[in-house]
């Protein structure tokens, strides 16, 4: 997956081959076939997957440790700073693979299958940020708003 993020982030993901992938990783080719059946599409996915969206959900996990905190409006804004404190640490963190992304991500979105795929796994990332707000707010710690669009906007 190193090899994948080094030579998407060289080339882009159109000048990426699956031959220099293998070669940086030190693997013949049929091995990363064997553990990338989807080849460079399936590399490119997984690492998206790995870390960005793995790393959102490990922010948000941390953002929200104890539900009681989110009761007063102090200790939900508190909360909410971590979160967004953490997924501005996180993408510097990743800035490498988070700029691939950027510029590539369209291309996850032209396949039905893996659009629902990316779609299903952000959605759940939304569900796990509307939770505290939800919380919060039936706490009287914040104003009423829409669960799910303060979570997209966060």
């Amino acid at each position: 997956l190193d090899a994948a993020l080094a030579v998407f982030g060289e080339h882009g993901f159109d000048g990426a081959t699956v031959d220099e992938i293998a070669e940086r990783a030190e693997f013949g080719k049929g091995t990363l076939y064997n553990y990338f059946p989807g080849g460079k599409d399936e590399l490119y996915l997984t690492l998206f997957e790995e870390h960005i969206l793995g790393g959102m959900a490990a922010v948000i996990e941390a953002a929200f440790p104890r539900e009681d905190e989110l009761a007063t409006p102090a200790g939900a804004r508190e909360a909410f700073r971590r979160l967004i404190a953490g997924l501005f640490a996180h993408f510097a963190a990743n800035r490498r693979v988070t700029l691939v992304f950027m510029r590539e991500g369209h291309r996850m979105m032209t396949d039905p299958t893996v659009r629902v795929r990316v779609a299903g796994r952000f959605e759940r990332l939304m569900d796990a940020v509307a939770r505290p707000v939800e919380v919060a707010t039936r706490a009287g710690a914040m104003r009423s708003l829409p669960p799910h669009a303060v979570a997209h906007l966060l």
